[in-house]
């Protein structure tokens, strides 16, 4: 690639990058807004209850003056923060609820900023702060009421008043820390269900490669001997082994490879077929022409260095479609293959000029569904039918460009 191309390859992709980036910011700022108007309409709904509890309140005590209203509703204004801020949050709230206490108001009216307070600050894990705040509150509460000029009866039911509140406060604590235990609980048993899954899923694997090595192994190993030795005896004859045989015996020995590679696969969970890939296309277009496909290549740009998913799955298209040539387009199909690479993709492109019919088009089979199984994992595209002027076409369009970065081909 010459640096011109290079450049400009550069740029348009710092461009998207940019509009990438300044589209992602947008979506959180909007995500962001959406929150907190959120918690901003919980905050309001919060003040409504001590507005109400504020007015339904008064017992013949203190009445309700301007710090009065400004203390009730201070805890419900700092709630839209205690998301970010949880242990400031709980305590603008208790220290409102005290103030409004010590001014002698009718009690209770502040409670429920508290009680959302401190729900948020357990299960933000702030379990030692908010005991110690609960303490302190507890004791400045209950110490505060021989200043006021109760009596007796008064004081009594003040001193039942701020008990229960403070009961409401260890309950408020005791369901969230219940909540986050639930929590745990769930979480647990999904590491659990994934795990059985992911045995389940290795012994079936291991099913499968115990039987394709029982079965195909021996096969495969029986057709590469009965050539070997058809070969053999061809030559100690003084015969040329026919071409056909020639394919057959390179083809078993292909497959077999092929299937020790498979079954590593199977075996190994993190495993991937190695040494597949377009490097090996002219022999895969070597075995066609030997087994009687008549087969040309044309490579359009320069090799990248591909991601090996990409690598592979190009290579099995290929391999998959000329099989389908072999098997469906007749004996006298000849394929075109062409490989473009361009910047952000690869084209790989299967023409025959077979017996496939347009207004007949065949049901897709195991093959072709796995060619597009293969497409559709790697984000990619795949047409494949039969051609107008005849035949049959397979087009895949493998994107190569990473998630993070720029595209492969752009390497230089």
């Amino acid at each position: 690639m010459s640096a011109a191309a290079q450049t400009e390859a550069n740029s348009e992709h710092t461009v998207f990058r940019y509009l990438a980036t300044a589209i992602e910011d947008g979506r959180e700022s909007a995500r962001g807004a959406r929150a907190y108007a959120k918690d901003a309409g919980f905050a309001a709904g919060v003040a409504l209850g001590c507005v109400g509890t504020m007015l339904l309140a008064p017992d013949g005590r203190t009445g309700l003056d301007a710090p009065a209203w400004v203390l009730g509703l201070a805890g419900s204004a700092a709630l839209p923060a205690r998301h970010r801020f949880p242990r400031a949050v709980l305590l603008v709230t208790v220290v409102a609820m005290l103030a409004y206490q010590l001014r002698g108001y009718p009690d209770g009216s502040p409670v429920l900023p508290v009680l959302v307070a401190v729900y948020r600050c357990i299960r933000a894990g702030h379990r030692a702060f908010f005991a110690a705040t609960a303490l302190a509150s507890l004791a400045i509460s209950l110490g505060s009421l021989p200043l006021l000029p109760l009596g007796d009866d008064a004081l009594r039911a003040a001193l039942e008043k701020r008990f229960l509140t403070f009961g409401w406060v260890v309950a408020c604590a005791m369901a969230a820390a219940m909540r986050i235990q639930h929590e745990a609980m769930l979480a647990q048993a999904e590491e659990r269900a994934a795990e059985n899954a992911q045995r389940s899923a290795d012994e079936e694997r291991l099913r499968i490669a115990r039987e394709l090595h029982d079965t195909l192994t021996h096969s495969i190993s029986v057709i590469k001997v009965q050539a070997g030795v058809a070969v053999h005896l061809s030559k100690k004859r003084g015969e040329e082994p026919p071409p056909a045989l020639l394919a057959i015996q390179e083809a078993s020995g292909d497959a077999a490879r092929e299937l020790r590679s498979t079954l590593h696969v199977l075996r190994n969970a993190d495993g991937g077929a190695e040494g597949v890939g377009l490097e090996r296309l002219p022999e895969l277009v070597e075995r066609a022409r030997g087994s009687g496909v008549p087969a040309e290549v044309a490579v359009a740009g320069e090799r990248p260095e591909l991601p090996a998913e990409v690598d592979r799955a190009a290579y099995r298209i290929v391999q998959e479609s000329l099989t389908n040539v072999a098997r469906h387009a007749g004996p006298a199909a000849a394929v075109g293959i062409r490989v473009s690479y361009e910047p952000d993709r690869v084209v790989v492109q299967v023409d025959d000029d077979g017996a496939a019919d347009p207004a007949a088009p065949p049901a897709p089979g195991i093959g072709l569904t796995g060619m597009a199984e293969r497409v559709a994992a790697l984000g990619g595209e795949l047409h494949a039918a039969p051609r107008p002027e005849g035949g049959f076409r397979v087009r895949a369009e493998l994107p190569v460009r990473q998630p993070d970065g720029p595209a492969a081909g752009a390497a230089t």
